[in-house]
């Protein structure tokens, strides 16, 4: 008979076969009032799943990250009840949790609207106050397709099909209501709570392909409870409001056409700001020992072929054939090009850590329902650098660029990073004792960094281990940005070496490093972390002086000229409007400085400065304002 585990350590003997409610109950009453699901040796399983031998047992409950995506998961069911009652006739297809919640599609004639989400909604609390029982039962696949054909569920008969013949198919009930599902759920639909909110409906292919019946997604969002509910509604009104294609707009910084989708059209303001990024990442590159260099953005196929590319990542590639019959590839990443720079010409051990920076241009296919402004696009910048170093070196580098990240980070306004370890994935290439020494180093260079990380099982480069460097903005998103991979594979395939110590040739090993990732991306994350007011250092434009009548048209001339001189960014307003108007409008566009003159500053040779978003104002001397305003305009770099 079992003997319970216990993640503290304890071990609890039983005499008969038992579930997760009577270990729950053993525990604490406390926790089995709580209990949501199990871990059973690492796998997850409904309560009532019985455990007959020697188990590690832990019991879930909402506190716990897989609680609260249960509770998510049962949440999207609920969803497809309510539908299914209020809407009949209305097939169900898919409904997985997502980050913050979950959705459900749904194949209806009529589309739903707003006022229908409120009903789904309504129906939903009532579902969970009913607090349907919710069962397991294990069907034969013929059976489970018979039984969805039954009830008129032909998406779900369809995805039973796609099963092997021999498989189990595993299927749940709430109340008389059931889904196809592997699991686990909670044992009532009482537990999931009521904090939860439809909060959108969109169009989605069936399994997302453009040539299958357009379905209706429905989108929730669900919590542990009401105060985490009202909190995440607030940071989606905020994220609303900084939505960077809305600022994009009111800034004149960029906007997308659709005959080039996924592509930026820069306007001035917003290729300044992108400009501004790459001086001052020049700055700081120089400084730690890169040099800059620029490799072809169409390459033969064959490099491709060598390097791997075009077996793992060949469907994202844009690619062209001449009337040669040679076929090239618009580069989806710069690492090939730079071997080729780092192969001309003998290299040796004296030579390493030889560091190349690259703002190298990538185009990569995406759906097109994936784009979504600045943050994903088709084609886009990486701030890309590769590292040749020997195997002795690669803990130090490692380090060293974890510091120069946190170090730029810090400068942009981020201080809350999270770095996330990805080993090898299924799909890759080398040996495997190759990827046992770059895990093992890379894995080292983190712990001695002291700062908190993640694993991320099996999600590396096809190629390498990798770090991910995960920045936390105002409102408490997350977003991945740089990233760090060893590599000792892509070298060797495109015939890189140097000559060691000993004279022998020796194949380099390669640091893959993307501070921003893509520029493009990290500039859409900015203008939302500042909701557009971004450091006067940053901002494409710093000021704009604004006269209060024609009168003083001159002397805000002579002022535009003199900030220029100075080098700073700076436009003249001389329309004949009201200064109230003017004040508006500029700030709207999120200028941050706002220089006002009249009467006062013509006699007095100075300027009012007022700063975006304060009603305060100050008056400066021409000179020493010009003094002021050029100190916080350098880039901030020790």
């Amino acid at each position: 008979m079992p003997n319970i585990k216990l993640p503290d350590g304890k071990k609890i003997p039983f005499t008969k076969k038992i579930d997760g409610y009577e270990i729950a109950t053993k525990i604490s009453k406390s926790l089995a009032k709580d209990a949501c699901v199990m871990s059973v040796n690492g796998i997850l399983k409904d309560l009532s799943s019985s455990i007959e031998s020697d188990s590690e047992v832990k019991i879930i409950t909402a506190k716990d990250k897989e609680g609260l995506d249960v509770i998510r998961h049962d949440a999207a069911h609920i969803l497809a009840m309510a539908v299914q009652e209020l809407f009949p006739g209305t097939q169900v297809t898919i409904g997985p949790v997502i980050e913050n919640g979950f959705y459900y599609d749904f194949s209806r004639k009529e589309p739903f609207t707003l006022d229908d989400l409120k009903k789904i909604e309504n129906k939903m609390r009532e579902i969970v106050d009913r607090d349907e029982v919710t069962k397991r039962e294990i069907l034969n696949r013929d059976a489970a397709i018979s039984h969805f054909q039954k009830i008129g569920e032909e998406y779900k008969a369809e995805i039973v099909e796609s099963i092997p013949k021999n498989e189990e198919v595993s299927i749940y009930h709430h109340g008389k209501w059931s889904d196809l599902c592997r699991g686990p759920h909670l044992p009532s639909t009482g537990k999931i709570g009521k904090a939860f909110k439809l909060t959108k409906v969109s169009g989605a292919y069936w399994r997302g392909d453009s040539n299958n019946e357009m379905l209706q997604r429905i989108y929730g969002t669900c919590w542990r409870n009401k105060k985490e509910l009202d909190e995440y509604l607030l940071r989606l009104e905020e994220a609303e409001k900084r939505d960077h294609r809305k600022l994009g707009k009111e800034m004149d910084l960029f906007h997308f056409r659709e005959e080039s989708p996924g592509a930026v059209f820069w306007h001035h303001k917003g290729w300044s700001l992108f400009q501004t990024l790459i001086d001052y990442m020049r700055l700081k590159q120089l400084k730690a020992g890169y040099k800059e260099i620029n490799t072809p953005e169409i390459l033969d196929k064959t490099l491709w072929e060598k390097s791997g590319h075009w077996e793992k990542f060949g469907e994202h590639m844009y690619t062209s054939e001449t009337p040669d019959k040679k076929i090239f590839a618009i580069k989806p990443m710069n690492c090939p090009g730079c071997i080729q720079i780092f192969n001309q010409g003998l290299k040796s051990y004296r030579d390493l850590p030889l560091k190349f920076s690259e703002f190298g241009k990538v185009h990569r296919y995406e759906p097109s329902g994936a784009l979504h402004g600045l943050l994903r696009v088709r084609a886009f910048t990486q701030d890309d650098a590769h590292i040749f170093c020997t195997e002795e070196q690669i803990t130090q580098e490692c380090l060293v660029v974890t510091n120069l990240i946190l170090e730029i980070y810090k400068d942009l306004g981020f201080e809350n990073i999270l770095l996330k370890y990805s080993d090898r994935p299924e799909k890759r290439v080398g040996e495997d004792k190759v990827w046992d020494k770059s895990e093992a180093a890379l894995l080292e260079a983190i712990k001695k960094s002291k700062l908190k990380y993640e694993i991320n099982k099996g999600e590396g480069a096809f190629y390498g281990p990798k770090i991910e460097f995960v920045l936390r903005d105002a409102i408490g998103r997350d977003w991945q940005c740089g990233t760090l991979q060893v590599d000792l594979n892509l070298p060797s395939r495109l015939g890189a070496s140097y000559i060691s110590k000993d004279g022998s040739k020796q194949i380099p090993v390669m640091l893959h490093r993307a501070l921003f990732g893509s520029l493009e991306r990290f500039i859409g994350i900015l203008i939302e972390h500042y909701a557009g007011k971004l450091p006067l250092w940053l901002a494409p434009l710093k000021a704009v002086v604004l006269p209060i009548a024609p009168e003083f048209d001159n002397y805000a001339k002579n002022t535009f000229e003199l900030l220029t001189k100075a080098g700073i960014n700076t436009e003249v307003d001389l329309k004949n409007q009201k200064i109230s108007y003017k004040i508006r409008e500029h700030s709207l566009a999120k200028v941050p400085l706002l220089l006002i003159c009249g009467q006062k500053e013509v006699n007095d040779e100075s300027i009012t400065i007022r700063k975006l978003g304060s009603e305060k104002q100050e008056t400066l001397n021409i000179n020493e304002a010009i003094k002021k305003i050029s100190n916080l305009n350098k880039f901030p770099i020790n």
